[in-house]
């Protein structure tokens, strides 16, 4: 695990050679076969060095969450050990989905479907400053740790929040549920300025391989949450023509680097983590 561009994919690529196993990934957008640039998903070449698991698997116009994935990603680890795999490898930076595999995240409430509809409303209609402050004032932990350029994700901790009474990041701390394997976790990270080098690299990269058409053929699902997220956000307000598109790609370099931030914070309270630097 370790934030967006640290290296993950090479990285773990070159464990999952050295164990003869495939990667599982855990990555909560690369899953959607739509988005492939603004994901940053494995290269063709990377794809065909060893077989990957949850990459391009689903639409973006099929539901899917942390608790889904829970389920999807143990039956497959389930599968794999049983046709012999002694040791598998799973990368990814999405907090959640890594929580729910090594932890379990059932206990997390239902959606209350007339509540997300009222807040998914006012994320419409106030945008997501509103909401972001409201979930401050109510959890300031998740207020620091999440995504909150994603209203998606403000939405439903701000959902939790109100439903329960609780902080969302309350349902974080319950006790974790009994595997049948060893979880062994490794953080990848590098010094700030070489990771944001990095981060602002990729997103040039991600703009000359066109991310702007990828985009634009994802206008009529703009609304779906998988598409609530950096790098898609900055593209359709250059594309409603409300900034230009130098200042999208500032703004995806600027919010990439917030989300790196968001990522360590989320995972320096873990201390099952062996870093590794993996910089120059």
């Amino acid at each position: 695990m370790g934030p967006t561009a640290v290296g993950k994919t090479d990285y773990g690529i070159r464990e999952a050679l050295k164990y003869g196993s495939p990667v599982i990934s855990c990555d909560s957008r690369q899953i959607f076969r739509e988005m492939s640039i603004g994901t940053a998903v494995p290269s063709a070449e990377q794809l065909a060095a060893v077989k990957h698991y949850f990459i391009h698997s689903r639409s973006v116009t099929e539901p899917y969450s942390a608790g889904k994935y829970e389920i999807d990603a143990l039956a497959l680890i389930e599968r794999l050990f049983d046709e012999g795999h002694e040791t598998l490898v799973m990368a990814g930076g999405s907090g959640f989905y890594i929580d729910a595999l090594c932890n379990g995240l059932d206990d997390f409430p239902p959606a209350d479907a007339g509540l997300r509809e009222h807040l998914s409303s006012r994320l419409q209609q106030e945008g997501v400053e509103s909401l972001r402050l409201e979930l401050k004032r109510l959890d300031p932990e998740s207020y620091s740790t999440i995504d909150i350029a994603n209203g998606q994700r403000v939405v439903r901790a701000l959902e939790v929040c109100l439903l329960t009474g609780r902080p969302f990041s309350s349902f974080k701390t319950s006790p974790r549920k009994k595997r049948s394997f060893e979880i062994e976790k490794t953080g990848l990270t590098r010094p700030r300025s070489e990771l944001y080098d990095r981060i602002d690299r990729r997103v040039l990269q991600m703009v000359d391989s066109g991310l702007e058409e990828e985009v634009a053929g994802l206008v009529r699902y703009r609304e779906l949450p998988a598409l609530q997220t950096v790098g898609y956000k900055e593209m359709f307000s250059y594309l409603d023509g409300e900034i230009s598109l130098r200042r999208a790609v500032e703004l995806i370099q600027r919010n990439t680097r917030h989300y790196a931030k968001r990522q360590m914070s989320y995972w320096n309270r873990d201390k099952d983590i062996r870093w590794v630097d993996v910089g120059k």
